[in-house]
C-alpha cells in the first residue's frame, strides 16, 4: 500500500472509559457542561454508552463494567479546548472540580491539568501562539 493512499479521514470519538457512568454523564453535562447528543443503552439496562459533543470532535463514555470492559482510567489527558483556561479553571474550581496542579504556560498554550469522577485525566487547553 502507498504511504499516499488516504486511510483515516478524521475521527469519530474519542472513548473515555467509566466504571460508574451516570456519574460520568452528570459530570460531563453538568459540570463540564458539554452537550449530550446520544445514550446507548439495552431495553431495561443501564447506559452502556453515552455521546457528548465539543464541536470538534465527540467524546464517548464507555461504561467498561457494562461492556465487560476492564476498567483502567485513561492517564493521559484529554485536552478540551477553552476560550481562557483561567477563566475556566475558576468556573470549574467553583463547581467543585479539584485541579491537579498550577496552570501550566508551555510557551504556547496554556494547560490546567485535573480528572473526572472516574479518575480520567482531562485538560483545559489554550494554544495562544500561532501553528508553525
Amino acid at each position: 500500500m502507498s504511504t499516499k493512499t488516504r486511510i483515516v479521514t478524521g475521527v469519530d470519538y474519542v472513548g473515555i472509559p467509566s466504571n460508574d457512568i451516570e456519574t460520568a454523564r452528570e459530570f460531563y453535562e453538568n459540570v463540564l457542561g458539554i452537550e449530550p447528543s446520544s445514550v446507548w443503552q439495552r431495553p431495561g439496562e443501564a447506559a452502556i454508552g453515552a455521546e457528548f459533543e465539543t464541536g470538534t470532535v465527540t467524546i464517548a463514555l464507555i461504561n467498561c463494567p457494562g461492556l465487560g470492559i476492564p476498567f483502567s482510567p485513561n492517564p493521559a489527558p484529554l485536552a478540551l479546548h477553552v476560550d481562557d483556561v483561567a477563566a475556566a479553571r475558576a468556573e470549574l474550581e467553583s463547581r467543585g472540580v479539584e485541579f491537579v496542579m498550577d496552570t501550566i504556560d508551555s510557551g504556547v498554550c496554556h494547560m490546567a491539568n485535573f480528572k473526572d469522577p472516574d479518575g480520567n485525566a482531562i485538560m483545559l487547553h489554550h494554544r495562544y501562539a500561532p501553528k508553525g
